[in-house]
């Protein structure tokens, strides 16, 4: 599955999606793009887009989209907090559908 990583989460998170091909919004050279123009270039290069933003599922229409986004749930977006709810992610990767979303918790 390819996954791309919000610029909120730490670089680092990519460990926990490991046999994954995972990239960065940065990597990607997508930094600073809004998140109606990043979903839309990551729709077309990705399965799921993962981050940490709570609110995105209100101010996008991510039915629209033909990926799955992800949304983790953690008291800050440090690495060790986020660890708990990656992991809730990984175990419903498998046959995850197009223009779903998930809010993942730990």
């Amino acid at each position: 599955m390819r996954i791309l990583l919000d610029e909120s989460l730490p670089r680092r998170l990519r460990g926990a999606f490991s046999g994954h091909d995972v990239v960065t919004v940065v990597e990607a050279g997508w930094s600073g793009l809004s998140n109606g123009e990043l979903l839309r270039v990551a729709a077309e290069q990705f399965d799921l887009f993962v981050t940490a933003d709570q609110n995105l599922q209100y101010q996008q229409n991510l039915d629209a989209l033909p990926l799955a986004v992800a949304v983790l749930v953690a008291r800050d977006n440090r690495l060790q907090s986020l660890l708990a709810p990656a992991q809730v992610l990984v175990g419903r990767l498998d046959g995850l559908e197009p223009r779903t979303f998930l809010r993942c918790e730990g």
